[in-house]
């Protein structure tokens, strides 16, 4: 599972792979062997190389990504952002609050395909874009039902993290 978490506003990339009990982290260019343990009502227990951290997730009403996560002392003020479901609020594309969406990408990286054209009636959840970033083909989907009214790439072009590549509305 490929995630994008923003963690007091900074942005960092998330990879997760289950393996039985436990699990491989990868956040941007770091590693973590972790094991979880759901201790119920937004408690986890998280052990990584023989460090136990009791932490507690903590919802907030908007944006419904948005969580505050306690780690012994410190709070993180945290939104995670599922790329391949294009959040509607604070991910890497969503509603610009005029009624239309855009689809940005979620890092770094090169268009392979554009499933779309301008002028093309869409539903939520449709292909739009597909990006390859180190080596993973991340399918850009529209969040809303809408016609493409703009396509800001190609297929081959460099784009940018954040770098807009279509407008829904």
């Amino acid at each position: 599972m490929k995630l994008t978490a923003h963690i007091d506003k900074e942005s960092h990339q998330i990879q997760i792979e289950e393996t039985g009990d436990s699990m491989v982290a990868r956040i941007d260019d770091r590693s973590y062997q972790l094991s979880a343990r759901l201790g119920g009502g937004g408690k986890y227990i998280l052990i990584n190389d023989g460090s136990v951290y009791d932490c507690f997730v903590e919802k907030i009403a908007t944006p419904p990504e948005s969580v505050k996560v306690h780690v012994r002392n410190r709070t993180f003020d945290t939104t995670i952002s599922d790329p391949r479901r294009l959040s509607a609020a604070l991910g890497p594309s969503g509603h610009t609050g005029d009624g239309t969406a855009q689809i940005s990408s979620p890092m770094a990286g090169k268009v392979v395909r554009v499933l779309v054209e301008q002028g093309a009636s869409v539903v939520a959840g449709d292909p739009i874009v597909v990006v390859e970033a180190m080596k993973m083909q991340n399918e850009m989907k529209s969040p809303v039902n809408g016609i493409v009214k703009e396509l800001r790439t190609n297929e081959g072009a460099t784009v940018n993290a954040g770098e807009v590549l279509a407008v829904i509305s």
